[in-house]
């Protein structure tokens, strides 16, 4: 059964907007444990648009073994998760003009410098995962780099979810669904663990939730947006029981 990871970057989204103390992401990752998560995500990001320095220090100290850490290969992030020396360091593209992470970490074209990261992640015993499109050649190039673990990025399928009224079984759904389960089968066969988020809500959680071998998945924005409504803690226990009934589908049926 996959574990939920809930990425509490946009409670500091609201907090940064007015520069102030409120809401708290140290308080968030609390209630987010409360409602059912099995680890906290953050991704600290080069510009700290959203969530900051002492957050992740906070966060490390209070969720030790439950923290992991979103960030880009650079010396500065590496210094930072060498010193937290979160559960896991995953590695994601970042653009200053972007809203969120538009899409995989292309180690196709960075290979040695990803080598070189993940080698110094591990000598510090930080567990390295790796962002990447659902694209064999990006998972292979991940394996070549060492990566322990890859998340594979569901941001196409759910918005092709979306796109066909948020039905699951569409065509085009479909298709994308296939890219992640093949990922998935080569990433496990490659010796990695395999994650999966992005974009993830609870009417297209479910058929992701049950492809075989997933480990975690990093779900944040609809969490946090159907929090304004229910609260996070209740959010969180929503998405969890999306995800454990998915899972025991998949188990009654096997």
């Amino acid at each position: 059964m996959a574990h939920l990871c809930v990425n509490i970057d946009h409670v500091a989204t609201v907090r940064q907007a007015r520069r102030t103390y409120e809401p708290c992401p140290l308080r968030a990752a609390r209630e987010a444990m409360a409602g059912g998560a099995h680890g906290i995500t953050v991704h600290l990001r080069e510009d700290r648009r959203h969530v900051q320095d002492a957050d992740v220090l906070a966060l490390a100290d209070e969720h030790r073994g439950r923290l992991n850490l979103e960030m880009a290969a650079t010396d500065e992030m590496v210094a930072i998760a060498l010193r937290v020396r979160p559960v896991m360091a995953m590695l994601v593209p970042e653009g200053r003009h972007e809203v969120t992470t538009e899409g995989g970490l292309d180690v196709l074209s960075q290979e040695a410098r990803v080598r070189e990261v993940i080698a110094r992640l591990a000598a510090g015993g930080v567990r390295a995962s790796i962002f990447i499109d659902a694209v064999p050649a990006q998972v292979e190039a991940a394996a070549r780099c060492g990566a322990a673990v890859c998340e594979v990025h569901t941001g196409p399928w759910a918005h092709a979810v979306h796109d066909h009224g948020d039905r699951c079984d569409a065509p085009a759904a479909q298709a994308e669904l296939a890219k992640v389960r093949e990922a998935g089968r080569a990433i496990l066969a490659a010796g990695m663990q395999f994650n999966a988020g992005h974009a993830l809500n609870c009417l297209n959680v479910g058929p992701v939730a049950a492809l075989p071998g997933l480990g975690e998945l990093h779900i944040g924005h609809s969490i946090v947006s159907e929090a304004v409504f229910v609260g996070l803690r209740e959010s969180v226990a929503r998405m969890r029981a999306c995800i454990d009934r998915a899972a025991a589908g998949v188990h009654s049926t096997a």
